[in-house]
């Protein structure tokens, strides 16, 4: 791997890390569990947009096993890597379909990660009424993906020319 590359791996990284410490900090009053603004999200899809689809999932499962051993409790990396792994494959296949903006793939990324959650919760827990959350996760994952997508696009056109 080239030095730059290397490094911009390492930027990247720390982004997606400090992104996620910046967002543990912020209080969520009203927040069901699992809900949350997807800051480190933000890192995600400037990478998928702006260095390609398999270094973004690198990223976000490097970004998912850092912070789940340092921020939470490790039993919740599997919660964690269900609803990363969904919404990377998702925002992979709507983005090479090319039917989306940055925009809705971030929100089909937003949705996914929770469902992927839900779903891992319900087989973890042994309890299908946890179903009962997803409407409210998805009208979540609608609103923090639209933000993470309009910044995403706001981000690449200005760091465009210093990517990979």
């Amino acid at each position: 791997m080239k030095s730059r590359k290397v490094a911009s791996y390492g930027l990247f990284i720390a982004l997606a890390f400090i992104f996620s410490y910046v967002e543990h900090l912020i209080p969520m009053p009203f927040a069901l569990p699992g809900m949350k603004l997807g800051l480190a999200n933000l890192v995600i899809i400037i990478a998928i947009y702006g260095i390609g689809l398999k270094e973004a999932f690198v990223l976000s499962m490097v970004r998912i096993l850092l912070v789940g051993f340092t921020f939470r409790d490790p039993s919740t990396l599997l919660f964690s890597f269900a609803g990363g792994i969904l919404s990377w494959v998702l925002m992979a296949v709507f983005k090479k379909s090319k039917l989306f903006s940055m925009v809705g793939v971030s929100i089909i990324g937003g949705i996914a990660h929770n469902v992927g959650q839900i779903i891992v919760a319900i087989l973890y827990v042994k309890n299908t009424s946890l179903i009962y959350y997803l409407p409210l996760l998805m009208i979540s994952g609608v609103v923090s993906g639209t933000l993470i997508g309009i910044l995403g696009g706001l981000v690449i056109k200005r760091i465009k020319k210093y990517l990979i």
